[in-house]
């Protein structure tokens, strides 16, 4: 096996950065879309090349080779016992992640609809629990379920109640616990990749504020009720594919609702060439796996053919 098959396992420290600096300049739906996808990819390249590192190194033991009435050694393989066994140690430490990771996600997601089932009362796909702790996130399932306390009715207007709701109803309508789950789940992969982790959260609170702006008419009033229920908030354990108004850097989030900053003339041209090093990244991590994959495949057919 060729050295393309640990290409794919240092480039998401190349395109994690750069993806960050992307989706800064692109519209929120966009940038979450980019961010997940570049994950996702960069999350299965690495994957696959633990995986066809630790199996060509499977392939050297006598046993495993008599099994596939292979010859050994594999013509043209190159993968070394201690680097199929450190491999085969990370592909065991992502498998074990993995599970992990989409366990916590469910059993969260679980623990909190039993929650809102058992302690609220539901009209249509709103939840309204009798709590005086300020409180509203979206949560998603069959259906998904808006959950707002009444201490949270309580410290806003009716105005900013619909503003509010309506940024709820587009984190289900967009489906972002998907994008949340897609990340956790990348990230598990490369550790690497927990650097979008922040970047999609921030991406995705911005497609609600703007869905929230439309829905109400008025971007002044969706700043004012994410500010405001943002303020009235405290720290609050939530499931993890739960979605909040009040989550991530609301400042920031308010300023942009507010204001409408001209692009300085350097980041007009600079998005082009982060895009440009983003796609060599993701194209050459897919290349190197395929290439690595048929490497291996080829070894195994003249092994075969030899046996």
């Amino acid at each position: 096996m060729n050295v393309a098959v640990w290409i794919p396992l240092l480039l998401p420290l190349i395109a994690g950065p750069a993806a960050r600096r992307l989706a800064d300049a692109l519209p929120p739906r966009a940038a979450a879309f980019l961010l997940a996808g570049s994950a996702v990819v960069l999350a299965g390249c690495s994957t696959a090349a633990l995986a066809l590192l630790a199996g060509a190194g499977a392939l050297q033991l006598p046993p495993i080779a008599a099994l596939g009435h292979l010859r050994l050694p594999l013509v043209g393989d190159e993968v070394t016992g201690p680097a199929a066994c450190l491999a085969a140690a990370g592909l065991t430490v992502v498998c074990a992640a993995l599970v992990r990771t989409a366990r916590r996600h469910a059993l969260l997601t679980a623990q909190a609809r039993r929650t809102a089932t058992r302690d609220g009362s539901a009209a249509g796909d709103l939840t309204v629990l009798q709590d005086p702790g300020p409180d509203a996130y979206a949560l998603p399932g069959r259906p998904g379920r808006i959950v707002v306390t009444t201490g949270m009715l309580s410290v806003l207007d009716s105005d900013e109640r619909e503003a509010l709701l309506a940024h709820e109803r587009a984190h289900l309508a967009g489906r972002h616990h998907l994008f949340l789950t897609a990340i956790a789940l990348s990230a598990a992969c490369h550790p690497g990749l927990r650097m979008l982790s922040a970047p999609l959260s921030y991406a995705l609170e911005r497609w609600a504020d703007e869905a929230a702006a439309a829905a109400v008419g008025d971007r002044r009033l969706a700043a004012r009720a994410i500010g405001r229920a943002a303020l009235a908030t405290g720290p609050r354990p939530r499931a993890a594919a739960a979605l909040s108004a009040t989550a991530g850097p609301v400042p920031r989030r308010v300023a942009a609702l507010l204001t409408a900053a001209p692009v300085p003339p350097w980041r007009a041209r600079a998005p082009r060439v982060i895009a440009a090093v983003l796609a060599a990244c993701l194209a050459l991590s897919a290349a190197c796996a395929l290439e690595a994959a048929d490497d291996l495949h080829g070894s195994i057919e003249v092994a075969q053919g030899e046996s």
